[in-house]
């Protein structure tokens, strides 16, 4: 039963990032190993043959001989001649029976650096393939030249001889410091006695090829030591890029407050960038324990900082685009640098394994007190973020250019002023819940809307226990939930007109259904007290953040206007034209963001952006406020005057 429970619960959702349906009623689908690759070569996921998806969501169709087909399964996917690796294990693919019929369920891991990419056919060029929120796409030919040069058989990235280049393109201040630095840590380090070349051999920064003979100076000396106009060289990194940003200004007009780039006023090489970046996280407002380079006196905070910076400057792939960049936004630090994980998030999180792409880089820094080689370099980072109390930092990978980004959210996970909020509103009810069960609500909060992956971030409970303890936060009515399983989020009660008790409708069919429609539809049909009189809405609306915003932007009647507008498409799933309809109406002769959307129609964000205004935008309907710039912060979606769904 409890099997049965979680399969219904999983095969409830939309396809998503890690999430692919497919019929396969007449056998194994063509396209199924385009999503097998570009599973292995992103972030992993699951397929589900034998489930169909619909407008109203999957639907089981089933496999009439589910064993034929997993053996032609397991047949094929060794076949080298069809896939270039089989990264399974025999539990990776199961069948699970549910109402009768039987799916087959493929659990794809992310592939290893060695593994990758992962191919089908015989050519990796036109074979290879990666995912994202449109779904599979196949890459281009530097995207499997990356994923071929990051294999463990290949030699550091920051190991190449540079041919022409020598110590006099290296920035002598830069060395010395280096030196000084490095002495007085360890004042008797043997590799002090030497001089500048043999120093620089010592660290990787000048190496001699022993097969061809190629003696000279390395990327990772150049990188770490060199003069700027040499790094931007044509023949070493010409599209080289650092970059740090404070954007604390309260004037939105005033772009960052402070900022440090190549603009010629200093040696740019890493070594610079680093020192100079490190002084200004040691001034941060946020962090009150002073700084001091000896690490004596030092807070967790700092060491985590200073970690983050060395992790973006030794695993990023300098020949990306877009460079370094390290931006100080007022509720949080973003530490990005180009290109991709070389490990699976699940490992990094775990620690105790290292990969780096830069090796001779990561032994620099290492000699300086960072930069640590043991793999607990992000757990390091999240133990000292908890012991601050601040949400937990989260790791993202971007595709197209490739880019990791570190979030170090400044956001108090129990915030005293939120804390009262809820007291006063759910009185002792709230006072009576566990630890992790305030804390959800606490999230639920702040971020306008919480999930069981976001709580796996968060808390220590299982994700099992975590859904057990959503179901009975929403029990006792203090969390409303939207859609089902890992596409499932949970929502304060907010936005219920009053007369109607829930937004949500527990039954997919049948009277308690009718009954709450017919409801929604009284509510719609009659909403002129409602614009007039906001006392009229419940309380839990005007309270809620994205209320306020709306209001400010336009005013309490037209707010209250579209929340009477989308009341009969929250809670439950209506055909996918009525929500465009919705969309269009809402976005007529206004600009609305994502969020106020995704507000106003009771929908996860990510899944409203996916399922309907990308592909609106992309047809025509719907028009960007800034089409040139689509991820701006203040992103606005506006219906295309004429247009009609």
């Amino acid at each position: 039963m409890t099997q049965q429970l979680s399969l219904f619960e999983v095969l409830a959702r939309h396809e998503g990032v890690d999430t692919e349906y497919k019929s396969a009623r007449g056998g194994l689908p063509r396209d199924l190993w385009e999503t097998y690759s570009a599973f292995a070569n992103t972030a992993g996921g699951t397929i589900y043959l034998g489930v169909k998806e619909t407008d109203q969501g999957p639907v089981i169709s089933g496999i009439p001989d589910v064993d034929k087909l997993r053996r032609e399964f397991w047949v094929t996917v060794n076949n080298r001649q069809k896939v270039s690796a089989n990264i399974l294990q025999e539990s990776d693919v199961s069948v699970e029976t549910f109402e009768g019929d039987d799916i087959l369920v493929i659990e794809v891991p992310r592939a290893s650096r060695s593994e990758r990419p992962v191919y089908i056919g015989v050519d990796p060029f036109q074979g290879s393939y990666r995912r994202n929120h449109e779904g599979d796409f196949r890459c281009n030919e530097s995207e499997v030249q990356r994923m071929f040069a990051d294999r463990l058989d290949q030699e550091p990235a920051d190991s190449r001889i540079l041919e022409n280049f020598d110590v006099d393109d290296l920035d002598a201040d830069s060395l010395k410091q280096f030196r000084n630095r490095m002495a007085s840590r360890v004042p008797d380090h043997p590799w002090l006695t030497e001089d500048d070349r043999g120093l620089l051999t010592k660290l990787g920064g000048w190496r001699k090829d022993r097969q061809s003979g190629q003696l000279g100076l390395t990327l990772a000396g150049l990188l770490m030591f060199g003069k700027t106009e040499a790094i931007q060289d044509n023949a070493a990194l010409p599209g080289f890029h650092l970059d740090y940003r404070e954007r604390l200004a309260d004037d939105e007009a005033t772009r960052w407050s402070d900022r440090l780039t190549i603009d010629g006023t200093w040696e740019a090489n890493l070594f610079q960038f680093y020192q100079r970046v490190s002084q200004k996280l040691s001034h941060d407002p946020a962090l009150k324990v002073p700084f001091r380079p000896d690490r004596r006196g030092q807070s967790d905070a700092h060491e985590a900082l200073k970690e983050a910076l060395v992790n973006a400057l030794i695993h990023a792939e300098h020949s990306g685009q877009g460079g370094i960049v390290i931006d100080r936004f007022k509720d949080r630090f973003e530490f990005s640098n180009p290109g991709t994980l070389l490990l699976s998030q699940e490992q990094l999180m775990a620690g105790g394994v290292s990969e780096c792409r830069n090796k001779s880089l990561q032994k620099m820094f290492q000699l300086l007190g960072v930069g640590d080689k043991a793999g607990s370099g992000l757990d390091k980072i999240r133990r000292s973020w908890h012991a601050h109390l601040w949400q937990p930092p989260s790791l993202r990978e971007r595709f197209r250019p490739d880019r990791v980004i570190l979030l170090l959210p400044l956001i108090s996970v129990m915030p005293e002023d939120v804390i009262a909020t809820l007291e006063e509103r759910f009185g002792s009810a709230f006072q009576a819940l566990s630890p992790d069960e305030a804390q959800t609500l606490v999230i639920a909060a702040m971020e306008r809307q919480v999930t069981n992956q976001r709580l796996q971030e968060m808390l220590t409970l299982h994700r099992v226990d975590i859904t057990q303890m959503l179901r009975g936060l929403v029990e006792k009515g203090m969390l409303e939930p939207h859609g089902r399983s890992r596409g499932a989020y949970y929502t304060l009660p907010l936005a219920a007109p009053t007369g109607l008790k829930a937004e949500y409708i527990p039954s997919p069919a049948g009277g308690e259904q009718q009954a709450a429609q017919s409801e929604v539809s009284s509510l719609h049909s009659d909403t002129s007290s409602l614009h007039s009189d906001t006392s009229s809405l419940h309380p839990a609306v005007v309270e809620h953040p994205l209320w306020d915003e709306l209001s400010q932007q336009f005013d309490s009647e037209t707010t209250a206007e579209l929340v009477a507008q989308t009341a009969h498409v929250r809670g439950y799933r209506p055909p996918a034209q009525e929500m465009r309809r919705v969309l269009q109406t809402l976005c007529r002769d206004r600009y609305l963001s994502l969020a106020q959307l995704a507000y106003l129609v009771g929908r996860n964000p990510e899944g409203l952006r996916t399922r309907y205004l990308t592909p609106m935008v992309r047809e025509g309907l719907l028009q960007l406020r800034y089409p040139n710039v689509p991820n701006h912060s203040r992103q606005g979606y506006r219906t295309v005057e004429g247009t009609r769904e």
